[in-house]
C-alpha cells in the first residue's frame, strides 16, 4: 500500500485532531502567485520559516499538500526537547567541540522559542515544563548517568540525577532503575501549536510591519523549474496553479519523495520513513494521574527503540512506543498501546485507550538533521532528517533558513556542514536492511 494511503489511515483516530480547535482553512493554489519565497510544507518548519521571513520583510507563499499540521508536526508525541536525535558525539566527531557546543546552544533556543511564541501571540498549546529521561536496567542507568555528567562537564548543561532510591518520588513505575530530570525541556499539544501559528500568519493585524504571507492547502508541489540565477527565480507547479519566487524552501520531509519524486531526487536516499504509534488513554482522575508522574513532566526511556509518554492537560496519559521500519501498521493498535502503558504502570490495568494513531517520521542514517541548499543558484533550501526529535528543532530550522535568505547564513551553515550518507541497499533493499538492523538494536535493549 502506498505510504500516503497508510498515513491517511493512521491519522483517523488522532487525539490531537479530536481536541484541537478547527484550523482556519485555506483555499488551494490557483492561477499564478508571486512571492519572494516559496515554501513547500505546512508543518512546523514551513510555518516557522514563513513567520520569520515575514518579520524580515520577505513576502511568502506556502504550499501544503494536505492540511496545515496534518503530518508529523501535528501528530507527534508532543515532547519538545533540547538536543538532537543523535548523540552530540556524532556532531563533535564531524565538526569539533566548539561547533557542537554551538549547535547544542541553538537546540536550547529552539525549546525557548516555543515558550516565547506561545506567550507573545497568545497561542494556547498547553505547554508544560519538564522532561524525565529514565533507564530500564542497571546498565542503561550507568549509561544515563555518564551522559548526564558528560553534558554538565562538556556543555555546561545541568540536570538533576535521580538514583533508584529517589525515583519513586518522580515516577510510580516498577520498570525504571534511575532517571534524569531536565527542567528546560517540556511538552505541548502540537496540533494546537501548528494551527495557532497558521492562524497568526493569516491575521496580518497581529503582526504589524511584516510582509504578507499566503497559505494554500491541498496544493502539492508537483514540479520545480529553476532559473539560471537567483534573480531569474524559480517556479513551483501544482495541479491548479503555479508559484513564482526568488527562493524556495522544501520542508515536506518524508512526504516529499512520495508526492513529488522528481522535485529533489538527490535527497530521497538520505532519509527513510519510520512508522511511529501513539495511544491516548481514557480520562484519569487528576489525583491518580499526578501520582504517576508528580512533576507532570514528559517521560522517555533511553533505549534505542524507546517508549515515551506524558500527561495531557485534560487528565489523560498519552503513550507512544511502537515503531515500524517496514511501514506495516501493528494490529489492534489501541489494545497494543494499552498493553504497553499497563506494563509501565500496572496500576492502570482498568484504563484503556480512547485514541490510537500514528504517522511517519523522516530518519537520517546518523540521526542528525539534514539541512542544505540545492540547485545551481543555491537558492533552494531544504530541511529534513529530524529523526523523531523535531518538535522544537523544526521551529529553529525555519528561523535559520530565514536568517540565511536575509544574508546571515552562519548558523544555517553550521548545521549544513553535517555530512550525510544514503541508506545502504538501494531502492529495493534499503528498507529490509533497516528492518534487520533495528531487530539487532531491539535485542540489545532487551539484554
Amino acid at each position: 500500500m502506498p505510504l500516503l494511503q497508510i498515513d491517511r489511515q493512521l491519522a483517523r483516530d488522532s487525539y490531537y485532531a479530536a481536541t484541537a480547535p478547527q484550523g482556519p482553512g485555506f483555499a488551494p493554489l490557483q492561477g499564478t502567485v508571486e512571492a519572494d519565497v516559496a515554501i513547500v510544507g505546512g508543518g512546523l518548519a514551513g510555518l516557522s520559516a514563513a513567520l520569520e521571513l515575514s518579520e524580515r520583510g520577505f513576502s511568502v507563499a506556502l504550499m501544503e499538500a494536505g492540511e496545515i499540521g496534518g503530518g508529523a508536526s501535528g501528530r507527534n508525541g508532543g515532547q519538545a526537547l533540547a538536543g538532537l536525535a543523535c548523540d552530540m558525539a556524532e556532531v563533535e566527531g564531524q565538526l569539533g567541540l566548539a561547533e557542537a557546543r554551538r549547535i547544542w546552544a541553538m537546540s536550547l533556543e529552539a525549546v525557548e522559542m516555543i515558550r516565547q511564541r506561545s506567550q507573545r501571540y497568545g497561542i494556547d498549546c498547553e505547554w508544560q515544563d519538564g522532561f524525565l529521561s529514565v533507564a530500564t536496567s542497571a546498565r542503561k542507568a550507568a549509561d544515563l548517568q555518564a551522559w548526564q555528567q558528560g553534558m554538565a562537564e562538556v556543555y555546561g548543561y545541568e540536570q538533576r540525577w535521580i538514583p533508584k532510591n529517589e525515583l519513586a518520588n518522580w515516577i510510580a513505575s516498577p520498570r525504571y532503575q534511575a532517571g534524569v530530570h531536565d527542567p528546560a525541556s517540556g511538552h505541548l499539544h502540537p496540533l494546537k501549536y501548528c494551527r495557532g501559528l497558521a492562524q497568526l500568519l493569516s491575521e496580518p493585524a497581529r503582526r504589524p510591519g511584516t510582509a504578507p504571507v499566503q497559505l494554500f492547502e491541498h496544493s502539492p508541489a508537483l514540479a520545480l523549474e529553476q532559473g539560471i540565477s537567483a534573480q531569474a527565480g524559480l517556479t513551483l507547479r501544482s495541479s491548479q496553479g503555479q508559484l513564482r519566487a526568488r527562493f524556495a524552501l522544501l520542508a515536506g520531509n518524508v512526504y516529499l519523495p512520495e508526492l513529488a519524486p522528481e522535485l529533489a531526487p538527490q535527497l530521497t536516499q538520505r532519509i527513510m520513513p519510520v512508522g511511529t504509534y501513539i495511544g491516548c488513554s481514557a480520562p484519569i482522575e487528576a489525583e491518580r494521574l499526578n501520582a504517576l508522574i508528580p512533576s507532570r513532566s514528559a517521560v522517555c526511556d533511553n533505549n534505542f527503540v524507546l517508549d515515551y509518554f506524558r500527561p495531557t492537560a485534560d487528565q489523560r496519559l498519552l503513550y507512544g512506543g511502537r515503531v515500524s521500519y517496514s511501514t506495516r501498521t501493528p494490529r489492534d493498535l489501541k489494545a497494543s498501546m494499552a498493553t504497553r502503558m499497563q506494563a509501565t504502570f500496572p496500576q492502570l490495568a482498568d484504563i484503556g485507550m480512547d485514541y490510537a494513531w500514528g504517522g511517519f517520521v523522516d530518519i537520517s542514517m546518523n540521526r542528525a538533521p539534514d539541512f542544505g541548499r540545492l540547485g545551481t543558484a543555491q537558492n533552494i533550501y531544504y530541511l529534513q532528517g529530524f529523526s523523531g526529535h523535531g518538535l522544537a528543532l523544526t521551529g529553529l530550522a525555519g528561523q535559520l533558513v530565514a536568517e540565511a535568505i536575509a544574508d546571515d547564513a552562519s548558523r544555517f551553515d553550521c548545521f549544513a556542514a553535517l555530512r550525510h550518507r544514503p541508506f545502504p541497499g538501494g531502492t529495493l533493499m534499503r528498507m529490509p536492511a533497516l528492518v534487520l538492523g533495528m531487530a539487532y538494536y531491539r535485542l540489545k535493549d532487551l539484554l
